[in-house]
């Protein structure tokens, strides 16, 4: 259980602005793991959009963690602004921790386009859902309920709840749609997932659509290859309407792990 428990998801994810393109998170906490890779992954894409014109959301980003990082010490961003275009713009994050780098990542925001095309080309998986409500460990702020999908080591098919009030800021509703986006992973389907260490090693995330990351969603995870000690899993965000709102794709370790 993670030791953050108490504290608000906002606060877990706000950050302090140093400088013009330097940020710094706020809360610290124990927790017997490495920080989440999720809360650093949601950071580095609040303090990209926070250097980018107004109206402009984020719609993509992908990222490389490079060493563990530790909740017990601030981790500081540095906020490249690569291009600013007449519609898109391009930002990379650093993140560090005591001088080294954990993370890196680069961001694109989008100007809306009205009267543009709005298709969900798949159909949202069947998701029957278990009755009784659980706390994923580590997320901070939300509820689950498991579905009836079989799995060996974790969940792949899962719905999630915020439990707190979010604001409308469509920056804050992608950043807590990535911190949830590296809870489960979709090699659980696999017998040979039970005893693997399976840590992240590059994540990407494409925001589709306008989505309330309040609401229920449903993370729908399918494993792709596991070979050479790496696994690759792709992912499905839906709303409880049936809508796409995010895709994802992420490459881990796959290694038994040892005594």
């Amino acid at each position: 259980m993670s030791a953050a428990q108490g504290v608000a998801l906002l606060d877990v994810l706000a950050l302090e602005r140093v400088d013009r393109d330097l940020f710094r998170s706020a809360v610290l906490f124990e927790e017997p793991w490495p920080l989440y890779g999720g809360q650093v992954a949601a950071q580095a894409l609040l303090a990209a959009g926070r250097t980018v014109p107004d109206g402009r959301t984020a719609h993509s980003l992908h990222g490389y963690f490079l060493r563990p990082g530790d909740s017990r010490r601030p981790v500081v961003f540095q906020v490249d602004r690569d291009r600013d275009g007449r519609s898109f713009s391009a930002r990379r994050v650093v993140a560090l921790q005591e001088g080294e780098v954990i993370l890196n990542l680069s961001a694109s925001f989008h100007v809306s386009e009205d009267g543009a095309p709005d298709e969900t080309v798949q159909t949202m998986p069947e998701a029957i859902s278990l009755p009784d409500l659980s706390a994923p460990d580590r997320l901070v702020g939300f509820e689950q309920r498991l579905t009836t999908t079989p799995f060996h080591s974790h969940p792949t098919r899962v719905w999630l709840h915020c439990t707190e009030a979010l604001p409308k800021d469509p920056l804050v509703h992608a950043a807590v749609l990535t911190y949830l986006s590296d809870m489960y992973t979709g090699h659980g389907s696999l017998p040979s997932s039970t005893g693997r260490r399976q840590t992240t090693l590059d994540h990407a995330m494409w925001f589709h659509r306008p989505v309330d990351a309040g609401a229920w969603l449903l993370m729908d995870l399918q494993t792709r290859a596991v070979s050479q000690g790496r696994g690759l899993y792709t992912g499905s965000l839906w709303s409880e309407q049936g809508v796409l709102v995010a895709s994802l794709a992420q490459e881990t370790l796959y290694r038994a792990v040892r005594a």
